[in-house]
């Protein structure tokens, strides 16, 4: 329907003289001449508050028709109503109506009489609610089947798959308002079409731009050959809510954000990890090695790393300063893609070892090389280890608790060269590792026994040559220390010496070899 416009004159409804047949004067009631209509309806002698009563039930009565809104082959159904569907020029009929009742007298009398014979209907113009009809749109077709897709990649038998983005449609919003607005502005007899305005709407990541992943920009490879099984499932569950990661350009990547939450829900075990200067067990020890392999990553691929803490102490899988720590929000890894093309990230465990692996576009020089060199500081000595009395234990029981650790500082370089030629040296980092003393636990102290009573008998001639006594000078009853990492018993008492042989002694208890640290993940 076209809009109408409107053709009211204004009309006398008062008193006129010399006006009518067979009379002299006459009043006219205070209404609305007869010819006037709205929406069909005859508003002849109504009140101004009756007519706008009319007109109201009118658009009440159009109120709640179904409206389609079609977007290409969809269609989404919805009420008028529930568009906002309004009287929209009530100001307008008010100011028109008060025309024929109100103003010159004359000037009332002379379109009242053109009203008798032209006759006049008000266009009731309506609308729709434009925020009402965005949040239809956006809550129904959102999600349509013409809507943009993106492209994704993934790596099988060694070889990226990519497939292919497809572009989309998006609802123009407020052209498709004003479309609505057209087809309602003359009032809404029945059920009602729309087509919706689209725009076409290219995706966020492209098939070309994925297509662009083919280089090695760096890896990294960790040994894990020491770790359990708990340590192992742990690297295997966490590297694979990394692997197939995109980032494309200025996006950035978390470590802790990928494999959160450390629970058993999410496949975690128990196994080693640092906690206060101690080696504890913690659901999900050893994903720090995660963290470690994908800093050495991001180092050999140039990534900026926009966070990165080292270990409370120091690990066995990498040179100092070559680590990373994950301990919730406050230790993270995070890497940022500062290239201009995406880049694809791969981590898996294979053979006791954990890779990490950036794909890309390389853009770097052939002739320009990286390294990182790793410079140690300052070493600092644990101490002698402490010893803790576990009464369960056997008497002279010495079992290892905990490893110590030596202290260090340390700092990383970045070293650059063209031809072979240094042409940059960059502090990256110094770090700090604490010193930690091993722990052993001892049983109690073996009770003290009395000796038995010395019979006294002649002398005996001693003989002409010493003979070997046990324990003694490479006997057959030597003592050998036990390996520091094992249950060990003290030493019974010396064999009785010979008579060149000093007083009786018992040889002193060596401390136990540091096994090294253990290879944690806090």
């Amino acid at each position: 329907m076209k809009k109408k416009t409107w053709i009211i004159a204004a009309v006398a409804v008062c008193c006129a003289v010399g006006v009518g047949a067979g009379s002299s004067s006459y009043i006219w009631a205070a209404g609305l001449p007869a010819g006037l209509k709205v929406g069909g309806q005859d508003l002849g002698g109504l009140t101004r508050e009756e007519a706008d009563q009319k007109i109201e039930e009118y658009v009440n009565s159009i109120q709640n028709q179904t409206i389609t809104l079609k977007v290409g082959e969809q269609a989404f159904e919805t009420s008028s109503e529930e568009l906002g569907f309004h009287w929209s020029n009530r100001d307008a009929v008010e100011e028109t109506v008060a025309q024929l009742t109100e103003g010159n007298l004359l000037k009332r009398y002379m379109a009242n009489m053109d009203l008798q014979q032209e006759g006049a209907e008000i266009s009731i113009e309506t609308a729709v609610d434009s925020e009402k009809v965005a949040a239809f749109v956006n809550e129904k077709c959102t999600d349509l089947s013409g809507a943009a897709k993106n492209a994704t990649i993934t790596r099988e038998n060694g070889q990226f798959v990519v497939t292919p983005s497809e572009k989309g449609v998006t609802v123009d919003i407020d052209a498709t308002v004003q479309a609505i607005n057209e087809a309602v502005g003359d009032g809404l007899d029945g059920p009602l079409e729309v087509e919706a305005v689209v725009t076409e709407s290219d995706p966020a990541i492209t098939t070309e731009m994925l297509a662009s992943i083919q280089d090695v920009l760096g890896t990294c490879t960790t040994d894990f050959s020491s770790s359990g099984s708990a340590r192992v499932k742990n690297l295997q569950v966490g590297s694979s809510k990394i692997n197939g990661k995109v980032l494309m350009p200025g996006e950035t990547l978390s470590g802790y954000e990928c494999m959160q939450p450390f629970t058993k829900a999410n496949g975690y075990e128990s196994a080693a990890a640092y906690e206060n200067g101690q080696v504890v067990d913690s659901i999900g020890g050893g994903v720090c090695q995660i963290a470690t392999t994908m800093y050495g990553m991001a180092l050999e691929a140039e990534l900026e790393i926009t966070q990165r803490q080292n270990h409370s102490m120091t690990v066995a899988y990498v040179k100092p300063s070559m680590d990373a720590a994950i301990a919730g929000t406050y230790k993270d890894i995070k890497i940022t893609n500062n290239y201009s093309t995406p880049i694809y990230i791969e981590a898996y465990t294979s053979g006791r070892k954990l890779t990490f692996t950036c794909y890309g576009q390389e853009t770097r020089p052939e002739n320009r090389k990286v390294e990182y060199i790793s410079e140690t500081l300052q070493r600092i000595d644990p101490g002698a280890p402490i010893e803790k009395v576990n009464n369960s234990l056997a008497p002279g029981t010495r079992r290892k608790v905990s490893s110590g650790h030596t202290g260090l500082r340390s700092r990383l370089w970045k070293v650059v060269t063209v031809d072979g030629v240094e042409t940059e040296r960059t502090l990256l980092h110094t770090d700090t590792y604490n010193a930690s003393k091993a722990i052993y636990e001892v049983g109690p102290a073996a009770p003290e026994t009395t000796p038995a009573p010395v019979e006294t008998v002649p002398e005996t001639p001693a003989p002409t040559e010493p003979q070997p006594v046990e324990g003694v000078n490479g006997g057959p009853g030597a003592a050998l220390d036990s390996p520091a990492d094992q249950t060990q018993t003290a030493p019974g008492p010396a064999a009785t010496p010979s008579p060149e042989t000093p007083a009786s002694q018992t040889p002193a208890p060596q401390a136990p070899a540091d096994s090294g640290p253990v290879a944690p993940g806090a």
